[in-house]
């Protein structure tokens, strides 16, 4: 009898348990600067394709959203993964949204603790602490984010109907780069330096990258196609156009949370599955104003210098 008592009583806490992990929000970190995919403004609503994308998720799991901001910020020092990590570690969120998924950024870390990145309420001791952090692991990928050739006004007249289908299609076309970011890399190392000549190097943070493309000024840039479809988002009536070329090598981006929290990964996957199925996903991005290209192989983007390098 006392067995019976105890297994019930048992299993009726298990059953509380389940309940109020039900009702508890789904916390879910975004960048609250990454438009098209993720915006937190002030005086204007949320907005984004990961914002509608977590909204979802949060229904097909009967559980309240809460958004977490953050603000990643561009320098030597900082390093996503580290701030990813650190946000889930301290319990801030339990998923990472818009996580660009390579073997860099998903290896157990090679420190104990990490600082926080700046994120919507955090205190000024919030700002000073060090997280002990843990391993993280990946959920499957919903999108597909790769580099693209972006042509200015006066770019049509110098390629006399040349399309791009390639790097080198490039020569003989004035091309402007940030200075140290991967776009750099892969003009500069093309071809054993073929483009060199070609290029203008601008300070990130600094320059107006697609605004001096956008005044003809060059013909041509490297960047990642969620910054063009931001950039013609905030500029409809823009001269610059797609090239329609993507770079070969690009990366899948999805939820990174914490190894241990391996069952809301299960169920947030089954959820991804079902989506991407009915095609509600790209139907997602579409209604953001994304340029939506579906998950592609690799799922986990290796050391993309070596393949920079090696092409």
């Amino acid at each position: 009898m006392r067995a019976l008592v105890a297994g019930a009583a048992t299993a009726w806490l298990l059953a509380i348990a389940a309940a109020q992990a039900a009702d508890a929000p789904l916390k879910v970190c975004l960048d609250e600067d990454l438009l098209p995919l993720s915006a937190h403004l002030r005086g204007k609503p949320d907005a984004g394709f990961d914002v509608a994308l977590a909204q979802v998720i949060a229904e097909r799991l009967g559980r309240p959203l809460k958004i977490q901001w953050f603000e990643s910020k561009l320098d030597e020092d900082s390093s996503p993964a580290l701030e990813a990590n650190a946000l889930l570690s301290d319990g801030r969120c339990a998923l990472v949204g818009g996580y660009a998924l390579t073997s860099d950024s998903l290896k157990a870390p090679g420190v104990a603790t990490a600082k926080l990145p700046d994120f919507d309420g955090a205190t000024r001791d919030d700002r000073r602490r060090r997280i002990p952090i843990g391993v993280l692991a990946p959920s499957q990928p919903y999108i597909y984010s790769p580099m693209t050739v972006v042509l200015g006004p006066k770019a049509k007249e110098r390629l006399k109907d040349r399309k791009i289908a390639d790097i080198g299609d490039l020569a003989g076309l004035r091309l402007a780069i940030e200075s140290g970011t991967l776009g750099d890399a892969i003009l500069m190392t093309f071809d054993k330096g073929k483009l060199i000549e070609d290029i203008s190097h601008l300070v990130p943070g600094r320059s107006d990258l697609l605004g001096e493309l956008e005044r003809g000024e060059f013909d041509a840039t490297l960047l990642d196609l969620r910054r063009f479809d931001a950039y013609r988002a905030a500029h409809p009536d823009t001269r610059i156009t797609a090239s329609g070329y993507y770079y070969p090598i690009g990366a899948n981006r999805g939820y990174v949370a914490l190894e241990t929290d391996k069952a809301l990964l299960e169920a947030v996957n089954k959820v991804l599955s079902d989506l991407q199925a009915k095609g509600a996903i790209a139907e997602l991005g579409k209604a953001a104003g994304l340029t939506w290209l579906a998950p592609r192989e690799p799922i986990i983007l290796g050391d993309v210098w070596l393949k920079i390098l090696n092409r």
